[in-house]
């Protein structure tokens, strides 16, 4: 076992380009979402305006309600004209068009929306209340607020990226390269010897399990300086769910190694398997308010129960002992996957 995890180590780390990747990747997709959710990142609205002839006019000269030039989530997009305009409309690109100077000129706006707009319905809404005189809301709006520390958006996406990071290295470097060594004849000398089907598969996943967790090390590093990311839990606990997590992956990446030479199927497996996962286990975004079955589903996934652990541990500050339940479900889940990866295993075929 430990000739063959040196081996299948040291044959990754001596792949520049694999090695350099699986670090690279999820350090890119980091700093690429702290960008793109920088400070400009409450503007999800685009609202157009026409027309105006200045790239960039002077806001009391638009005669649009005063709510729509001040509010933060809100992007204004100035047109000089009003066919351009509505051709971005069309293609989704603007969320509702505005004409700017109907105000001034008779206490009425004009404005297009798409009906096939999900966000031009919310911005039709937005613009009507934006033309009620703040004085029918005064005293009867009370904001409150929010209890506890905030979390950002890339606090809670970072783990999400790791996890993600893992379960790609786990099945393409666990179940791409074992079809592979099958193909090539590599499995077939080793049946030679007295290594056993869990042996080597224990072997490999404990190789994997060493190189994963060393490389989302290292990215978290990296990311750490570049985006200050809020700690609340204990890095302890946070790197024995993270192992239990890779450990978990790696072995549910076995059962897709257990047989099979063809690398193109294996490929589409793998494919098969981890979009739809990360989709489900809620990598980019929440699917709460999900139909049930699709949270029923989630819920039979490890990258599920991996990132619920991570986020309590890493946003909430929750300890080792309040995210046990997700933790033993990835012992499990690890033990039977193993289990029937070595139970199926196949040296030829």
């Amino acid at each position: 076992m430990w000739a063959l995890f040196m081996a299948r180590s040291l044959e990754f780390i001596r792949d520049r380009a694999g090695f350099g990747w699986n670090i690279l990747f999820p350090f890119l997709l980091v700093a690429a979402f702290g960008i793109a959710f920088g400070p400009d990142a409450r503007k999800q609205f685009k609202v157009g305006v026409f027309p105006v002839a200045d790239p960039v006019p002077a806001f009391e000269s638009l005669w649009i309600p005063e709510a729509l030039k001040t509010d933060p989530a809100v992007q204004l997009v100035f047109f000089e004209n009003r066919d351009p305009a509505l051709e971005k409309l069309r293609h989704h690109k603007i969320d509702i068009l505005i004409q700017s100077g109907d105000v001034k000129d008779d206490g009425a706006l004009r404005y297009w929306v798409s009906d096939a707009s999900p966000n031009g319905a919310m911005m039709e809404k937005l613009v009507k209340v934006a033309m009620v005189p703040e004085r029918f809301f005064e005293g009867r709006l009370h904001k409150q607020a929010v209890p506890g520390t905030p979390v950002r958006y890339i606090d809670w996406l970072f783990p999400g990226i790791l996890g993600m990071n893992i379960m790609f290295s786990a099945f393409f470097g666990v179940g791409y390269v074992i079809v592979r060594y099958r193909r090539n004849g590599v499995l077939k000398r080793l049946k030679a010897t007295p290594v056993t089907a869990l042996e080597y598969l224990s072997a490999q996943l404990i190789s994997r399990v060493v190189v994963s967790m060393t490389a989302s090390l290292v990215v978290w590093a990296g990311c750490h300086v570049m985006f200050s990311f809020q700690m609340q839990g204990s890095y302890l606990d946070a790197a024995v769910v993270f192992l239990a997590g890779t450990v978990c992956l790696v072995s549910f990446g076995l059962i897709l190694a257990c047989r099979g030479t063809n690398e193109e199927l294996t490929n589409g497996i793998i494919n098969f398997i981890c979009w739809p996962m990360m989709f489900l286990s809620e990598v980019w975004f929440s699917i709460e308010g999900a139909a049930g079955w699709i949270r029923q589903v989630a819920g039979f996934l490890p990258l599920t129960h991996f990132l619920s652990a991570a986020r309590k541990v890493i946003n909430d500050g929750a300890t080792l002992g309040q995210v046990s339940q997700e933790v033993m479900i990835l012992i499990i889940m690890s033990l039977v996957f193993l289990a029937i990866g070595s139970r199926l295993f196949s040296w030829t075929r």
